[in-house]
């Protein structure tokens, strides 16, 4: 299937083709011999077709007016379509090259025009995973605006524009739908004001939800200080030298891992199927009619909600 092709080769083309896994195991871990190639919208990867951008989406979060504004580049500039990851971003394809391996000016300008490019100099680290429905229904607390202040906080950062393309938070709400996705710092929540944190492939300590922000944003800046330089720098917490938080027992109020969100409607919301191989732009927002939230899911799929302030 097309699909299937597409994913491999995105995978093989940037250089990360070990498998995800929960804590408790190994999870990415490798001697490396040069930087990352993740793409992103000023670092492209030249595929076949044309330039492949991806854009990072906090917590696969966006409007439908970003959306929209997205589609009316892929059809000027692109394949046409839109193409979703498995880390809730997005990635547009077929783009023009301006002959150094860049977007041209106007397709770059078209793109940034969508407001998906906050922070330039952090292009490639904004890297946020969260349950897709914190916030919307369920789990023992909301961590939207938790993943928007991590955000915020990385962004803020000169150091952490150092952040490898790879680095991967992942924030779960207590629902257990991301415990089995392997991150390099992350949480689990235990009630509405606590959290385990996850610090590679094991469980950390234990803080009150008013300091994980901190305490993430610390643990980020000591692995870039203790990464190195060059190309056998570390992509991974996995990779460093020596741990990076002391492991801690697993709390017995974690949640039992659940499975991937299913392709259901719920109370004001649905998860629609769209697959690695992307949807064509009419066909998106003619699903999208009427609704104003979009949030994209590491399942190939998309939440859409009536809106509220998620």
């Amino acid at each position: 299937m097309r699909w299937l092709s597409l994913m491999n080769e995105t995978r093989n083309l940037v250089g990360d083709t070990m498998a995800s896994a929960p804590v408790g195991t190994a999870g990415p871990s490798a001697v490396r011999t040069r930087p990352d190639r993740c793409p992103g919208i000023l670092r492209p990867w030249p595929a076949d077709d044309g330039l492949l951008v991806r854009l990072r989406l906090v917590a696969g979060n966006l409007s439908v007016d970003a959306l929209t504004a997205l589609v009316q580049v892929a059809q000027s500039f692109g394949d046409g379509r839109i193409h979703l990851t498995s880390r809730a971003n997005l990635q547009l394809r077929g783009l023009p090259d301006d002959g150094t391996g860049h977007l041209t000016t106007p397709a770059h300008r078209a793109i940034t025009d969508t407001g998906l490019l906050p922070a330039p100099t952090h292009d490639l680290v904004r890297n946020v995973m969260a349950s897709p429905l914190t916030g919307i229904d369920g789990g023992r607390t909301d961590l939207t605006a938790l993943a928007r202040d991590l955000d915020r906080g990385i962004r803020a950062s000169q150091s952490l524009a150092g952040l490898p393309g790879k680095f991967l938070f992942v924030l779960d709400d207590g629902r257990g739908d991301l415990m089995g996705h392997w991150c390099d710092l992350g949480l689990v929540a235990l009630d509405d004001h606590s959290v385990q944190l996850r610090v590679g492939d094991h469980y950390a300590a234990v803080v009150e939800l008013s300091r994980v922000v901190p305490e993430l944003l610390a643990l980020a800046e000591r692995f870039v200080a203790e990464r190195g330089d060059g190309p056998e720098a570390a992509w991974h917490v996995n990779e460093l030298a020596s741990p990076l938080a002391d492991a801690q027992p697993a709390d017995p109020r974690l949640p039992r891992p659940d499975e991937p969100l299913p392709f259901v409607a719920g109370d004001g919301w649905e998860h629609l199927a769209v697959g690695a191989d992307g949807i064509a732009g009419e066909e998106l927002l003619a699903r999208l009619a009427g609704q104003a939230r979009v949030r994209v899911t590491p399942w190939y799929g998309i939440v859409v909600w009536d809106g509220g302030q998620a």
